[in-house]
């Protein structure tokens, strides 16, 4: 050290501190653009990374920055979304909020929806094969969730073109003109079809749980392929969620009471809910069933069961408690069985609820009634309407009785009212059904013939199918719309009728046998066997001071507006996707 010259020391100091003063400026520069990242990151900003060095001391720093910079803009971005879906709490619902709903919710995960109905349906006409789109509320609420999150949808395949543009397993891609999720066609022979859908399902539970005084008829036969197709759907819905971790399966109604444990046995880990859209009668009742067990047990299968009101989840769970050994949480509505736990909820469904029309409510009202009158040829003062399927539990018989009952109280109103019921042609290939199209044709026959001296017809029928379409002007003309139901889960015509009223006018009458009944309070409740209150309801509702008219029509629109279909979806969706799965399937999302 002695012989090295100082200078040579004093330079080597000066080196080495410009050496250190360098690293300190580079490290404060790379430190100060790390900060700034985080900083963006932090307030929800994307910026681009900053250039840092993925080697040497920095290295480990520069990793976890990097990743906690990610993991912020992400957390930032879910807030987001979930503020602007508080935003919009009190805002109609619509497919597109429901989409961004979805997609939070189910974090990109793929749905598998089952129905009997399909979404989309080929046929033949006039040499060419044409697409449309069943008029169906299930389709209208449940299509918007696939289009939000993509998935399948397995449906019975009943056009008589399905096939033959799909591939060799039924799958096509929809909807055709911007396919954005995979329908699954299953092809069902016809015995199948009659013993599974005619015989077990439409002969069998339906009247079962529609209390409508039918005899429900169970055969053996009817009862095997119940079971096989319901088989034969699980393994379609087995192979489509394979290879997805924690999958959602949606199940819709009474033809597939068994799927849900046929699913579950296999994939423990898939998260499945099951909507009962018809009645679930007391257990007294659902005990005619010979296999009343089994239906129960495989719909215990499911995490989530949905009913349209608490009335039937009550009934529900005393028919479970009446024939499995369990555990019923009644303040929860939890069934605990064989290890599994399954929430029951009411779900109510409800209907798209129009966007303000631009044109002027009064006029459209008045086009409707001209356009009316034309079709049936009739010129009159008062018109009410029904629409319905042509189905013994719609209490169709006791509206024309009721028609009847009110023009023999109030004479005067013959021939100046018309009740024009539209009624669709429903399961024609069951003796019962094609019994009571009869019925009801006679019914109209001699309750017209009896009041042929007023000149106008009281009750004009239109046995065909009708799209909404051309059901709305229907709506929009009448002065009162008559819903009578013997029994039913919801009755969407409720709703339908109520959310084309955009003039706040028109009554509605509505059985206390209906869902809808729950909510729709303002509408003038009846009992269908009571004909002098439907005769009594009906003269109310012709005569009602318009200031009360519109004062009902205006909340009544206000209930269906904020409970429509799309939010039906999302609670669905929202109860599903809270599922806790037991280890190790413990959801990650």
């Amino acid at each position: 050290m002695e012989n090295i010259p100082l200078t040579v020391v004093g330079i080597a100091l000066v080196a080495a501190l410009a050496s250190v003063l360098a690293v300190r400026l580079i490290l404060r520069r790379r430190v100060e653009r790390l900060t700034l990242w985080l900083r963006d990151a932090r307030a929800g900003q994307k910026s681009e990374a900053p250039r840092l060095p993925n080697r040497g001391l920095l290295a480990p720093l520069v990793h976890e920055a990097e990743t906690l910079a990610n993991d912020l803009v992400r957390a930032h971005e879910t807030a987001e979304q979930e503020a602007r879906l508080r935003q919009l709490g009190d805002s109609l619902w619509t497919a597109k909020r429901l989409a961004e709903h979805v997609r939070v919710k189910l974090a990109k995960r793929p749905l598998v929806v089952v129905s009997n109905r399909e979404p989309y349906r080929h046929s033949r006409r006039g040499g060419r094969v044409e697409c449309d789109m069943p008029a169906s509320g299930l389709v209208t609420g449940l299509e918007p969730l696939l289009r939000a999150c993509g998935g399948a949808w397995i449906a019975h395949g009943d056009g008589d073109a399905d096939f033959s543009v799909a591939d060799a397993l039924g799958r096509l891609r929809v909807p055709i003109d911007n396919p954005m999720y995979t329908l699954r066609r299953l092809r069902l022979d016809p015995a199948e079809v009659k013993g599974y859908y005619e015989g077990f399902s439409n002969e069998g539970l339906w009247p079962l749980c529609h209390i409508a005084h039918t005899r429900p008829i169970f055969r053996a036969t009817d009862w095997a392929s119940y079971r096989q197709v319901n088989e034969k759907f699980a393994a379609a819905v087995l192979e489509e969620i394979e290879g997805t971790e924690e999958p959602c399966v949606l199940v819709q109604d009474y033809h597939f009471t068994l799927l849900p444990r046929l699913i579950k046995e296999k994939r423990p880990d898939a998260r499945i809910a099951l909507f009962w859209h018809i009645p679930w009668p007391n257990q007294e009742a659902f005990g005619i069933c010979p296999w009343q067990e089994d239906l129960v047990k495989g719909l215990l299968g499911a995490d989530v069961i949905g009913f349209h009101t608490q009335f039937h989840c009550n009934n529900f769970l005393d028919t479970v408690d009446r024939c499995l050994e369990s555990h019923i949480d009644r303040a929860g509505y939890v069934v605990k069985h064989d290890g599994h736990a399954t929430v029951v909820k009411p779900f109510p469904i409800s209907v798209d609820f129009p966007e303000k029309s631009k044109e002027d409510p009064a006029a459209e009202v008045r086009a409707a009634r001209e356009q009316i009158t034309r079709e049936i040829g009739v010129k009159v003062e008062f018109i009410a309407v029904g629409v319905d399927r042509l189905d013994y539990t719609k209490g169709i018989l006791e509206r024309f009785r009721g028609i009847e009952r009110f023009l023999d109280k109030n004479p005067g109103y013959c021939g100046r009212f018309t009740f024009i019921q539209i009624g669709a042609p429903s399961r024609t290939g069951l003796t019962a059904y094609r019994d009571f199209t009869a019925e009801v044709e006679a019914e109209a026959a001699r309750i017209n013939g009896h009041f042929k001296n007023g000149g106008v017809p009281p009750i004009v029928l239109r046995m065909k199918h009708h799209s909404h379409e051309e059901i709305l002007p229907y709506y929009r003309a009448a002065d009162a719309c008559m819903v009578t139901s013997l029994h039913d889960g919801m009755n969407l015509v409720a709703k339908e009728f109520v959310a084309a009223r955009e003039d706040e006018g028109g009554a509605l009458i509505l059985s206390r046998f209906t869902g809808a009944s729950w909510e729709l309070r303002d509408a003038l409740i009846v009992n269908p066997y009571d004909v002098d209150a439907i005769a009594d309801a009906l003269l109310a509702a012709l005569e009602m001071d318009p200031d009360e008219r519109a004062l009902r029509m205006v909340r009544l629109r206000s209930t269906v507006r904020e409970n429509n279909v799309y939010r039906w979806s999302a609670d669905l969706i929202d109860e599903l996707a809270a599922v806790r799965l037991p280890a190790p399937w413990a959801s990650r999302a």
